[in-house]
């Protein structure tokens, strides 16, 4: 039995670093061509390791377009970012905080329309919420990127923290107004420590959503200068003339380091935050 269980484990462990393997696959070409010289990406496509290491790609991508250097995208992705994880996680977690602790009426109706909320897809909703924010005056700038957020209308998130609250013993709640907490200093002083490794999921989450956000700053975004990295890595293909595949695999590289650090330091928070969610005290 012992050395079945041996067997069992070695393949088990082959077959899941096989599918991980060509799961990143792409991720690690990507990587690997960013240091090839740009003429000979799709030449040597074959081979994963370059016959050549230079690092011209990302100096040129570094310069960035029209005077602009890359740095400047980067910062721009990461205000956007870091407010709009702000808005969601102070927004949500007062929302997720009423709903699972206030009794009002209605309140199990709210609930349902934020579940189906979670299942409308966003293109539904592109046209409607553009024509209302032109009507405001916010197409051009970021406030359509990062004011929404500030009024929780991510409902997983909601989801996620309400079930999180939910797996808190209500004697805690009890205890505090005894000593004269009101809700409010229930939420700061009890609630909130509690509930930290579902704030650190959805600022996980958020973070990586608003940074990987193509479509909406292809919407509301026109100046180039004010473009996030999403969408500043579209620059670098020009059907009118040839496509700077080096620099764009350079600066996608780039890219994708900052969700990756945040992943890696806070993992065990996210495995605890979604892990513990839902279970009841």
């Amino acid at each position: 039995m012992k050395k079945k269980r041996i067997i069992n484990a070695v393949i088990y462990h082959v077959v899941v670093c096989g599918i991980g393997l060509i799961m990143i696959y792409p991720l690690i070409w990507m990587i690997m061509s960013s240091f090839k010289p740009t003429g000979t990406i799709f030449t040597t496509a074959g081979t994963l390791i370059p016959e050549t290491f230079t690092l011209e790609n990302y100096i040129n991508g570094w310069k960035g377009f029209g005077k602009v250097g890359f740095g400047t995208f980067f910062l721009n992705s990461g205000f956007i970012a870091v407010m709009a994880t702000i808005g969601t996680v102070a927004s949500s977690s007062i929302v997720a905080y009423g709903l699972s602790r206030c009794k009002f009426p209605g309140r199990r109706i709210l609930f349902v329309f934020m579940l189906v909320s979670m299942m409308l897809p966003a293109q539904v909703l592109m046209i409607p919420q553009y024509l209302w924010y032109q009507k405001l005056g916010w197409v051009g700038s970021y406030l359509p990127l990062i004011v929404p957020f500030f009024f929780a209308t991510q409902g997983f998130f909601v989801y996620l923290l309400t079930n999180f609250i939910d797996g808190i013993p209500r004697e805690l709640d009890e205890a505090a107004k005894i000593d004269g907490c009101s809700y409010y200093m229930i939420f700061l002083r009890i609630i909130l420590p509690l509930v930290v490794p579902a704030l650190v999921t959805v600022c996980i989450f958020s973070f990586i959503w608003r940074w990987d956000d193509f479509l909406s700053a292809l919407l509301y975004v026109s100046e180039s200068a004010r473009y996030p990295v999403s969408l500043a890595l579209k620059l670098f293909s020009d059907p009118g003339s040839s496509t700077d595949y080096g620099a764009m695999f350079a600066m996608s590289t780039l890219s994708i380091l900052p969700a990756g650090v945040i992943f890696i330091f806070f993992q065990k928070y996210l495995v605890e935050g979604i892990s513990t969610s839902g279970l009841k005290g």
